[in-house]
């Protein structure tokens, strides 16, 4: 299977979380605000509802073998699987459920979404209240939890939607904090040692493998994304703010798109807009055309190489927003179809 194969009818997305705390309502919206192909359903996440639907807890919730509960810090180590473990499982059921009502019959791709092994290591805190990323070898157990996980995730996902080929997305907004050594520790008044470049790339390789034979993709809505690095690593996509990207990574993204890359941009708000509603699909998308005309690429690989995305989750969103930002995504992705120069 080709790089780009992997991808074919995946025009838009979105990145992940939605408001409310309704699972058929944010299910119905996401198989629903795509029509006749215009992206990809997802199944979403809806923090509102409280920890354990939060990224973090949801991720905690398909570790095997490790356990999470919540401190007013955040989320910590447990010996066994508490409360808010099971909360987070049992909601992670509830939106299983309701993405699997309203994909019956659809075969296409579909998006799943977790945390990845570094922000998850900068987030989750050991028993004395530091990180888990402080810890090498607690950070190699948390990886391996969580690829075990993953694919287990991953096989009920098919065996519920068997006609779904199946994106997995990593949500890795910390790492370029992990690389460069800026992650807090739990007092505030220092910083985590940086993470060797290798051991970091090795570990996103071990859990994007749990992706199997289907497609993976890595998102960061922060600066500074390392893009050689998760190419290097196996991701199949690379997901990200648009707005965020700086003429010293154009080079990268070059080399990204010639090498079969797949790009998510996020061109479209996350949140509401102060200006009002979405009204040019074709406006969003024009430094995406801009940018392919200075890079000198072929304005015909558009279609094939960019995925419209929002540029984060849609969780701080209205819920009126967030169905029109969805549907937005889609037309945008139309437009560049249809002219992309």
């Amino acid at each position: 299977m080709s790089e780009k194969s992997k991808f074919s009818g995946c025009p838009a997305t979105g990145i992940g979380s939605m408001p409310g705390g309704d699972a058929r309502e944010a299910a119905k919206t996401v198989t629903g605000s795509f029509g006749d192909g215009q992206g990809v359903p997802y199944l979403a996440e809806l923090p509102a509802r409280g920890p354990g639907a939060d990224m973090i807890g949801r991720t905690i919730g398909l570790l095997v073998e490790m356990y999470g509960h919540v401190e007013p810090s955040g989320w910590r180590i447990s010996d066994r699987p508490g409360r808010d473990t099971r909360r987070a499982r049992s909601w992670l059921g509830e939106d299983l459920d309701a993405l699997e009502e309203f994909t019956q019959g659809y075969e296409g791709p579909l998006k799943v979404q977790a945390v990845g092994p570094w922000t998850l290591a900068a987030a989750l805190e050991r028993r004395g209240g530091e990180a888990v990323l402080g810890d090498p070898g607690a950070c190699r157990d948390l990886a391996d939890s969580l690829a075990e996980g993953l694919r287990n995730h991953l096989a009920e996902v098919r065996r519920r939607m068997p006609g779904a080929q199946v994106i997995l997305q990593l949500d890795e907004p910390s790492l370029t904090g992990v690389l460069l050594g800026r992650v807090r520790t739990a007092s505030g008044y220092r910083t985590y040692r940086a993470v060797d470049r290798q051991l970091v790339e090795s570990t996103l390789r071990e859990v994007l493998g749990a992706a199997g034979e289907g497609a993976s993709v890595v998102h960061t809505c922060a600066p500074e994304v390392p893009f050689a690095l998760l190419r290097r690593a196996g991701a199949d996509g690379i997901s990200f703010d648009f707005s965020l990207l700086t003429e010293r990574e154009e080079e990268a993204i070059g080399e990204a798109v010639e090498g079969g890359t797949q790009l998510f941009l996020g061109v479209v708000p996350g949140t509401d807009p102060a200006s009002g509603g979405l009204s040019d699909p074709g406006g969003s998308v024009m430094g995406v055309r801009t940018l392919w005309r200075r890079l000198g690429l072929n304005p015909g690989t558009l279609t094939e190489s960019v995925v419209i995305t929002p540029s984060c989750g849609l969780a701080g969103a209205s819920p009126a927003y967030a169905r029109a930002a969805l549907a937005h995504c889609g037309r945008a992705a139309r437009s560049l179809a249809d002219n992309p120069e």
